[in-house]
């Protein structure tokens, strides 16, 4: 379908991301309504550390995907509203976890609900958030999508465990990270266009298609944010600059720095890699190594090719307006970290 100059105003006047929250505006009013209400418990702790977390910002583009992708087929069942509450859920579980192992301190700008509450109760509400996602999924009776959901959380877990194993370890290859991003990122990004695709009344050849472009979308928008931990000012996440370093986060633009540097520059990358007190200036210092190398503009050039896979993995889906704003959402995860 051609676009109009109304449309053509339009994109030129707003970012992918923006249109992607205006034409997904109504399902996700219907998704944010289940999410609020599933966050419910008699106990009280339940509800106010999830809902800390749920209302403290993000774009909720991983349900809003979900959304676009059973729009783009046209069939939608009403099986996405559900679909995506449970994607957000299991996403919002990962954040409550992943915050307790890392030892973080912020999250989305925030500080993060284990600074408020403590770590035991961030784990339990995060198994609370997981129930629910599995119980949001059952109650549409779609077992294959289901099924979907429950070997992406498979893989998640084994993501996580991965990356904590290479902590720290100087040894870690562009291989092994690419292995902890796919699980720990993509692989929600794949289940959350796959089951989106299936709400929407997809055939076989598009759910395919989905699941593909999903992949290459979750790596794009993880390698661009390992970069934007570097280049941000401190906030401009919702957590401090350089975290991933400190926590001794083996991520590639610190990975091909590590392949190039001399010995002394190995050095100093070790003398600041998971020191939580490390001091700017040690964080600077890194970063000259990385500017050296050119390892964030190299990191960048890896996003956009993996951007450019989502695109075409789209190529042979019928020509329309919600595969055209798929594709930019795509060039909007890699530009980000410009």
């Amino acid at each position: 379908m051609a676009a109009s100059a109304a449309t053509a105003e339009l994109r030129s006047e707003t970012s992918a991301i923006e249109r992607l929250i205006e034409v997904t505006r109504a399902d996700m009013a219907r998704v944010n309504d289940m999410i609020l209400a599933r966050a419910q418990s008699h106990v009280d702790m339940v509800p106010e550390l999830a809902r800390y977390l749920i209302e403290s910002g993000g774009k909720r583009l991983r349900p809003m995907l979900v959304v676009a992708a059973a729009q783009l087929f046209g069939e939608a069942n009403g099986a996405e509203v559900n679909f995506a509450a449970a994607i957000e859920f299991l996403h919002n579980a990962t954040l409550l976890h992943d915050d307790v192992v890392d030892e973080s301190d912020m999250r989305r700008g925030r500080p993060a609900a284990r600074m408020v509450w403590g770590n035991q109760a961030s784990v339990l509400v995060g198994d609370f958030l997981l129930g629910q996602a599995f119980m949001m999924m059952v109650e549409t009776g779609e077992l294959p999508a289901l099924s979907v959901i429950a070997k992406a959380s498979t893989v998640i877990a084994e993501g996580e465990v991965f990356q904590l194993a290479k902590t720290g370890d100087l040894s870690t290859t562009p291989a092994d990270y690419e292995e902890v991003i796919r699980a720990k990122t993509a692989t929600l990004f794949e289940a959350a266009t796959e089951i989106g695709a299936m709400a929407g009344g997809a055939d076989a050849a598009g759910r395919q298609a989905l699941r593909a472009y999903g992949l290459a979308l979750g790596t794009a928008f993880q390698l661009a944010d390992d970069v934007l931990d570097y280049r941000g000012e401190a906030g401009t996440m919702g957590k401090n600059a350089g975290d991933d370093l400190r926590e001794g986060k083996m991520t590639l633009p610190l990975i091909l720095a590590l392949n190039e540097a001399s010995a002394e520059e190995r050095a100093t990358i070790a003398g600041v890699l998971g020191n939580a007190d490390a001091p700017d200036s040690g964080l600077g210092e890194v970063i000259a190594i990385f500017n050296r190398y050119r390892t964030l503009e190299r990191t960048v050039e890896v996003a956009e090719g993996h951007a450019n896979a989502a695109r075409e993995a789209l190529r042979n889906l019928p020509n329309s307006e919600m595969r055209a704003l798929l594709g930019e959402i795509a060039e909007f995860s890699v530009g980000r970290a410009y």
